[in-house]
């Protein structure tokens, strides 16, 4: 089965440009507009979750910070498995990549992202955490 990215941006073409990325690398890929609606998205997906979200840093309502923190507190309620977070950003602030880190994310991924790094990246993010939970 193919993996599953699950992008979340408030930007239409950056979800269109992962998205047509990503599914050229074989892989299953979701698009949602805010932190809120990933949040609803994946309460709803209660079989499956993501092999990984791809999550901007700022959008309105609700950041990539604050989405993370609800999505990891919602994960530890439910018991279920961390899935894996790589933040996009376009932020230079290098404070932005230390809080995401410090929350649990993966990676970050400047904006605009090269195909090929946003594949490779993504793709050696799902390879570990495969890893790990075949070790587990």
């Amino acid at each position: 089965m193919a993996d599953w990215v699950v992008v979340v941006d408030d930007d239409i073409t950056n979800l269109k440009m992962a998205g047509h990325i990503l599914s050229k690398a074989n892989m299953r890929v979701s698009a949602v507009k805010s932190g809120t609606a990933l949040l609803d998205f994946i309460k709803q997906e209660r079989d499956e979750t993501p092999d990984l979200i791809l999550l901007d840093v700022m959008m309105p309502e609700m950041d990539g910070f604050e989405t993370m923190r609800q999505l990891k507190a919602w994960e530890k309620e439910q018991g279920k498995s961390d899935i894996p977070v790589i933040f996009l950003t376009a932020d230079e602030d290098t404070n932005s990549a230390a809080t995401g880190l410090a929350l649990g994310a993966m990676d970050f991924i400047k904006k605009p992202f090269l195909p090929e790094l946003l594949t490779i990246r993504v793709q050696h993010i799902i390879e570990l955490t495969h890893l790990r939970k075949q070790t587990a």
